[in-house]
């Protein structure tokens, strides 16, 4: 793990939220279920530049309310399936 995914797991435990917090997303009626956990993990497999994007746009969304948190998630959850699906595509 490096230094910058620690620091994200540590804001979240730090703010009482568990990793293990997990976000439903319906696709075409099937549900796709990621833990804050995975989506930290997953983002933190691009650059060095998008993982430092990563990091602040979590300690933003900390600090903007309550709710920021699942907020986030939920956006960047969706960001990681849209990805992969676009992936899956079939092009003519």
């Amino acid at each position: 793990m490096n230094e910058i995914e620690r620091s994200c797991r540590e804001l979240l435990t730090s703010n009482d939220i568990n990793l293990n917090s997990e976000i439903d997303f319906d696709v075409n009626g099937e549900v796709h279920t990621l833990s804050f956990g995975y989506i930290i993990e997953t983002f933190m497999m691009a650059s060095h530049t998008s993982q430092l994007a990563f990091l602040a746009a979590l300690q933003k969304a900390m600090q903007s309310n309550d709710d920021g948190a699942e907020k986030f998630f939920e956006g960047m959850g969706q960001l990681l399936l849209m990805t992969h699906l676009s992936k899956n595509i079939e092009t003519p």
